[in-house]
């Protein structure tokens, strides 16, 4: 009803302009009722965009070349928007910007260059371009503080306040909404003129998640929800709804996004934001895991913003498919929809959030925890600035109640301002200063404190590599071994003992080997051969020992820790083989593996027992260990070994010690 009365004042209004045409009437009554045809109209563009896009063609063809000519072009310019038609609207907004360069002498024409920039700046956020949008809107601002109409400065400081927002400056945008509503109160404009103010508000709260004030806020802005125009009651539902989404209360805001979809239903020509709805309500049902709900929303409106290569609804629907895949258990189709997924020049910090929490379930699911956790700090690393933001704001708001102040006011504040800034700035040099002695002194007492703590470490470890080495020689040449052998010896009258002289060589090794950190595979398996020989009477007829090395493996270069196969061998024969039942087993397997040697020495002893009474007291393997900590403390490759039971031939159980020694490595103890 209310639109049909428009209809007929702007007939009224027509003919009224057609005779003042005829007289050729140019008074001041005349540009009165243009500003006033202009003036309503603007207010039922967002009503109707396509029936005042109709007037407004009716009108142009009676105005020609004229400033009200383009003043009506600059609101054609906006209902192009609301309907869609972007490339339009720009074009109608180029032309009446080169009449503007071209008249700049006509009186009021600066009043006319604000709605141009007011224009520019909402086409630029249609196209999600923020930061390009806040170049025009900056502009238009400034000209009208300099002398403008200071109602239209209310409502150019809330475009500039919305721009602000969508490009993540809160601190900003928080300042423009409060400047904008005490530019209100000042000109004592009515409660209803300031909703949107209010409902800005609720939205940057609800952006840096302090969802009390954002309530606040948005209950004050829905008192005057029957007084809103069509895409202001369409922005209050959908901040409302992602208030609540943030908040993970999906039901919520599953009410307010359905709620908004049939309100959007009696507008046909607001395809744009319907269609944006239908990305939230699919969000919203992914969310809540209802699948099907939340494919066929996202199927209804991919094309539509593919159609309109609305490329940041597109990575955010990307986002949303991703996770659907996932949550379907189709990671190959997540991958691939990741892989295609577009990538636009600016997304907003929410949709950022949004596609890193996907991402980071994506990560998990496929198993690639390292990416998984770059997107969850990613995450973190947006939480902390938002909450970074908060603070900002809150000082924004002290500034800004600071500002309301009397004008003598605030020149004494500024003034007291700029000093303590003065001050605080003296202050802080003092204490960064004092920071950084302070950080260098710890610094520095830490790196000492850690090279004497590394460098009594290694000592240490040497002093006790060095006595557990000298007690397993002592163990190994104990005066119990030594006198059993020459016993056997003795008892078998033999002269020339081949064992007696097997044992003056593994005596002679042993005290050779003490002081050498490496020998080559050629000495230490000539002395595991000598060890066995000597040790063969302690075992049945039947032990066999075997020595599989491979051909390409030079045992005369090939260096490695001395011991390294010794104590291996002694610890199978003594703890494992000598009290076994059966036949008795010792193999000893050498090989190349890229840039390593592997080593294998393997017994079918009964595996390795941690509780047997036979296990020995562990001196040889604590000396092999700790030598290997120390010599790998010295090189970027590792030595590396492992001990494991494992299944031997015959169906039996054995210990199986396996190394794996690099070629290039180095054996010299830098910090001795």
């Amino acid at each position: 009803m209310k639109f049909g009365l428009h209809i007929i004042l702007y007939i009224l209004i027509f003919f009224s302009c057609l005779c003042c045409k005829r007289k050729g009437n140019e008074s001041d009554q005349e540009d009165y009722r243009d500003r006033f045809l202009i003036r309503e109209i603007l207010d039922s563009v967002s009503v109707n965009p396509l029936q005042a896009s109709n007037l407004l063609d009716s009108l142009l063809v009676i105005e020609k070349d004229s400033v009200t000519y383009y003043e009506l072009l600059v609101v054609k310019a906006k209902a192009m928007m609301f309907l869609s038609k972007h490339d339009s609207s720009e074009i109608l907004l180029n032309r009446a910007e080169d009449f503007y360069r071209r008249n700049k002498e006509l009186p009021h024409i600066e009043d006319f260059y604000i709605q141009i920039l007011n224009g520019k700046g909402n086409l630029f956020s249609r196209k999600t371009m923020f930061d390009s949008a806040l170049v025009p809107y900056n502009q238009a601002c400034s000209l009208c503080m300099k002398g403008g109409d200071k109602e239209k400065l209310v409502f150019l400081s809330l475009n500039l306040a919305d721009a602000y927002l969508r490009a993540g400056h809160y601190d900003l945008s928080s300042y423009w909404y409060r400047y904008s509503l005490s530019l209100a109160d000042s000109l004592q404009l009515p409660d209803e003129k300031r909703f949107p103010a209010y409902g800005g508000l609720g939205q940057v709260n609800m952006e840096l998640r302090d969802f009390v004030r954002s309530d606040y806020y948005y209950d004050l802005a829905g008192k005057y929800y029957d007084r809103m125009t069509p895409h202001e009651k369409r922005f209050y539902l959908n901040n409302r709804g992602n208030s609540y989404y943030f908040r993970e209360d999906y039901p919520s805001a599953l009410t307010y996004f359905r709620r908004l979809m049939d309100f959007l239903q009696e507008y046909p020509e607001m395809t744009f934001e319907r269609n944006i709805t239908m990305v939230n309500l699919g969000d919203v049902f992914l969310s809540m895991g209802e699948i099907d709900s939340a494919a066929y929303y996202l199927d209804r409106c991919y094309n539509y913003f593919q159609k309109e290569e609305n490329y940041s609804a597109l990575y955010y629907i990307d986002t949303q498919l991703i996770e659907l895949a996932l949550k379907e258990d189709n990671v190959q189709l997540a991958r691939k929809r990741l892989q295609n997924a577009v990538t636009p020049k600016y997304v907003e910090p929410d949709m950022v959030h949004i596609r890193n929490r996907y991402l980071q379930l994506y990560f998990e699911k496929v198993g690639d925890f390292k990416n998984a956790y770059y997107y969850q700090r990613e995450n973190q690393r947006i939480d902390d600035s938002i909450r970074s933001e908060r603070v900002k704001m809150r000082a924004a708001e002290i500034a800004l109640k600071y500002k309301q102040d009397s004008t003598l006011m605030k020149k004494e504040i500024l003034i007291r301002e700029k000093q303590n800034e003065v001050l605080l700035l003296n202050q802080w040099l003092y204490r960064i200063v004092l920071i950084v002695v302070v950080l260098i002194a710890v610094s520095l007492f830490i790196v000492f404190y850690r090279k004497r703590k590394r460098d009594r470490d290694k000592w240490n470890m040497q002093q006790a590599m060095t006595s557990l080495r000298l007690e397993n020689i002592r163990n190994r040449i104990s005066p119990h071994f030594i006198f059993n052998v020459l016993n056997r010896e003795v008892a078998l009258q033999r002269t020339e003992s081949d064992n007696l002289q097997n044992l003056i060589k593994i005596i002679r090794k042993n005290l050779e080997f003490t002081s050498h950190m490496a020998v080559t595979l050629a000495d230490e398996l000539d002395f595991v051969n000598t060890y066995i020989q000597l040790e063969r009477r302690t075992l049945r007829n039947d032990f066999i020992y075997v020595e599989d090395i491979a051909s390409d493996v030079d045992l005369k270069t090939v260096q490695v820790p001395s011991m390294l196969l010794q104590i291996p061998v002694e610890n199978a024969i003594k703890h494992a083989l000598r009290m076994k039942e059966g036949q008795q087993k010792l193999w000893i397997r050498i090989k190349k593996e890229s840039e390593y040697i592997k080593i294998v020495i393997c017994d079918n002893g009964g595996g390795y027992r941690p509780h047997s009474q036979n296990k020995g007291t562990g001196t040889g393997m604590k000396v092999l260990t700790q030598t290997i900590q120390l010599l790998n403390s010295y090189n970027r490759r590792q030595i590396v070994m492992t001990i494991n039971n494992v299944s031997v031939e015959g169906g039996e159980v054995g210990c199986e010690v396996c190394f794996t020694v690099p070629f290039v490595y180095s054996y010299q103890l830098k910090g001795k």
